[in-house]
């Protein structure tokens, strides 16, 4: 889709229903996020989410998918050494993923490749890194200095190079993630990383409009004016498609 210049829709999945309509709605990737541990759990950052939580998710989500791709995140520490993240990986994978998503920049090189080498799919996670929030000092925009932007197209590049089949980029400035799109042949999806992404991805909750928490800037609520869930997951991936969503008031 991205040679053919076709933009993909991505939501995020955690159980058997939703996974089957979000599907059945033409979502492309369906992914099974730690943010389940907030929308899920009521956790108050994905930091609690376990391994064997994903593995439980994943399981449920590969049931309700016929076609989209499954993309599982690896949680928090999880993966501190290539060993422990092919271990982990692994176990993932058993259960129905179809790759792995793993946050980090340049020092994750090697655990990308090891991965690889298995035959392990991974997407690559840059930007604001919600596992790492307590270090980041909170949610905040990432690769704002030139110095910053000119690291993550580099750390970019080099997890590409190690292997990586997909990049996640969160909540980044739009010029930047329009950079990266373009040098990177993978395919690129943006959250909070304005509209030149080759995919974009939300929290299901958000799309729906039931999320607790304060919305970021890029959420959009896609049930106004629908009369069903279906309408709302359809109205979000016609609006990717067609270029509305996200717009500049969506964006960094």
């Amino acid at each position: 889709m991205k040679q053919a210049g076709e933009k993909f829709t991505c939501l995020t999945a955690y159980d058997f229903t939703f996974a089957h309509v979000l599907d059945g709605c033409g979502v492309e990737v369906l992914l099974v996020g730690d943010s389940l541990g907030m929308v899920i759990q009521g956790q108050p950052t994905t930091v609690p989410v376990t391994v064997d939580d994903m593995i439980y998710h994943t399981k449920a989500v590969s049931r309700g998918n016929r076609n989209a791709l499954i993309i599982t995140d690896m949680p928090f520490l999880s993966h501190t050494s290539p060993a422990e993240a092919l271990n982990n990986a692994g176990r993932i994978m058993r259960e129905g993923a179809h790759i792995v998503k793993l946050e980090g920049g340049a020092y994750l090189v090697e655990t990308v490749q090891e991965l690889s080498k298995f035959g392990i799919p991974v997407c690559a996670h840059l930007g604001l890194q919600p596992q790492s929030v307590h270090k980041l000092g909170g949610y905040k925009i990432q690769g704002r200095s030139e110095d910053d932007a000119e690291k993550m197209l580099e750390e970019a590049k080099l997890l590409q190079e190690a292997g990586a089949d997909l990049m996640l980029l969160e909540c980044v400035p739009a010029d930047l993630a329009e950079k990266i799109t373009k040098i990177l042949h993978i395919p690129v999806i943006g959250i909070g990383a304005g509209p030149h992404c080759d995919g974009q991805v939300l929290v299901l909750h958000d799309v729906l409009g039931i999320t607790a928490d304060i919305k970021p800037r890029f959420v959009k609520n896609f049930m106004q004016g629908q009369e069903s869930i279906q309408a709302a997951i359809q109205a979000y991936v016609k609006a990717v498609k067609n270029g509305d969503y996200p717009s500049e008031e969506h964006s960094f």
